[in-house]
């Protein structure tokens, strides 16, 4: 029976499968004598919100030279600033405002970006679709009621629920405009220029010119970047999504609304990430990705079933009652400061730049460097007392509820100014990180990171703000100076007077210095103290 069922299907399903070959093969046809002509692209439409959008894909190539920035529009021409490409915004123009003003100091970063990054991808950009006509209001396109009779979208339906179909985009009778993605243009129409001109000038946010350049040569040079890559990119396709400046039956002012509303929907909806989810995510900053394995495989960060989290993963700050000891993005700036001192091309040639990930060999060198120093950092009697304490006593004020011990270890601040000092005493100057934690698990015993709310402290004014009283993110550079001196790391006399000056600055408060006895003295009676 089976057999019998078997044979009878067969020759239909072969004939099935010739007739869908040919089908295509129509449809191929058809369809590369509409696009090839240059002035339709392929398109299925979308909606949602009552608004109709119909989605494909351009070369960049394409995008650059055919899309223009929003500012352009017709309808705010009388306020553009043909040099910065922005919108002049008065009591005129405040009302018309779309977009957000163009930062082209940001053109270089996303040149660099496109034509060096190994996983480059730009999300999809959103266009508005124009016609001549939508401007002149004497055109047969308004009825007598200055209404739209038909869409400045022209869709022509391939299927019969009208879902897929192409869409014109013939230079001669349209022109678009980006309505979110406007950064995405300036980026592509920046690498076309490179790529032409073998050169791009650097600019500022308002687009003065700057005297240096990004160039060819420095994307070869620098990151290895070959002339096969370069030439490929102009052909690499981005998602772009298409809507009507016009739709039948509008009033130009309920287009302008409705376009309005639409950006500003798309941009509400666009959360940035933090600094702590940036650490999480990123796979080209070494530092990042060293940071993240430390805070998974260190016995002193991870994560275990007896005991509570010690790590933050996405807030920057410590809460006085949290029971964690750091927050990642912590991690990741000692990962920086630290590891920066030894590779340095880690961080990106200019700032601005995106990171190029580092060779695997180098990470598992980094990683082995930045664990070698948890090592000795566990060894410190403050991070012991974890075994058998939490975080918020050692992180507290003496003044705050319950008391603490105000120590410097238990604040990111801290933490990371001191990744920073052991960063240059070990790879720039040279000294023993088994000789420094020597010195540093005596000054540690002594109540030397402890109590910074007190004017004896050394961290008093420097991490502390005695006005406010709080941590003071501020003082993180000044006590990195501060940690490199106590530990015989500053030998020059002028550097050394510098440090003193700068210490009894921090240590003035509304034009009064305070002195480690906790009276007021003149600055030039604050001291160094002495070296361990």
């Amino acid at each position: 029976m089976n057999n019998i069922q078997t044979e009878s299907v067969t020759p239909l399903t072969h004939q099935d499968i010739e007739q869908e070959n040919r089908d295509l093969e129509l449809f191929t046809l058809l369809l590369n004598k509409y696009l090839g002509k240059g002035d339709q692209i392929l398109v299925q439409k979308t909606e949602m919100g009552g608004t109709q959008a119909y989605v494909g894909s351009v070369t960049l190539e394409w995008f650059a030279g055919r899309v223009y920035f929003a500012s352009c529009l017709p309808l705010l021409q009388q306020k553009h600033n043909p040099q910065t490409d922005n919108i002049e915004i008065d009591a005129d123009s405040i009302d018309e405002i779309q977009q957000r003003p163009l930062d082209w100091s940001r053109q270089a970063p996303l040149v660099q970006y496109l034509a060096t990054g190994k996983h480059h991808k730009f999300p999809p950009v959103l266009v508005v679709i124009n016609q001549p006509w939508v401007d002149d209001p004497n055109a047969p396109e308004w009825d007598s009621q200055g209404r739209a009779i038909k869409s400045s979208l022209e869709f022509s339906p391939l299927d019969q629920d009208s879902t897929l179909g192409l869409l014109n985009i013939s230079e001669e009778n349209v022109t678009i405009y980006a309505l979110d993605g406007q950064h995405r243009l300036m980026g592509v129409q920046g690498l076309m220029e490179l790529l032409k001109a073998g050169k791009l000038q650097r600019a500022k946010k308002d687009k003065t010119p700057y005297e240096t350049f990004l160039t060819v040569d420095d994307l070869r040079e620098k990151y290895h970047v070959s002339s096969a890559d370069l030439e490929s990119l102009p052909k690499e396709k981005i998602g772009i999504e298409f809507i009507c400046a016009i739709a039948a039956g509008e009033t130009r002012e309920e287009a302008r609304r409705r376009v309005r509303s639409i950006f500003v929907h798309v941009n509400l909806m666009a959360v940035p990430l933090s600094k702590g989810q940036l650490a999480q995510l990123n796979e080209d900053d070494g530092f990042s990705i060293v940071a993240r394995k430390i805070a998974v495989t260190h016995p002193l960060l991870e994560q275990l079933e007896e005991r509570k989290p010690r790590v933050n993963w996405n807030s920057a700050t410590v809460a006085s009652k949290s029971t964690v000891l750091t927050t990642l993005q912590a991690l990741k700036e000692m990962s920086e400061r630290y590891l920066g001192q030894k590779f340095l091309h880690w961080k990106p040639l200019d700032k601005g730049l995106v990171p190029m990930r580092p060779e695997d060999k180098e990470l598992e060198e980094g990683m082995k460097d930045f664990r070698v120093l948890f090592d000795h950092l566990a060894s410190l009697g403050s991070y012991k007392v974890l075994e058998y304490e939490d975080t918020p006593p050692l992180r507290r004020f003496s003044f705050e509820k319950d008391g603490g011990e105000g120590n410097i270890l238990f604040r990111p601040v801290g933490q990371v100014a001191l990744a920073q000092a052991l960063g240059i005493l070990v790879f720039r100057k040279g000294l023993s990180l088994e000789n420094i934690f020597k010195k540093l698990r005596k000054y540690d015993q002594q109540g030397g990171f402890s109590g910074m709310e007190y004017p004896k402290s050394l961290w008093y004014g420097v991490l502390y703000d005695p006005n406010k009283k709080r941590v003071q993110v501020a003082g993180r550079d000044l006590a990195a100076r501060l940690l490199i001196y106590i530990l015989g790391g500053i030998q020059d006399h002028i550097e050394r007077a510098e440090l003193r000056q700068d210490l009894a600055k921090a240590r003035t408060v509304e034009n009064k210095t305070i002195g480690f006895d906790g009276n007021f003295v003149e600055p030039k009676q604050v001291g160094l103290p002495s070296v361990l």
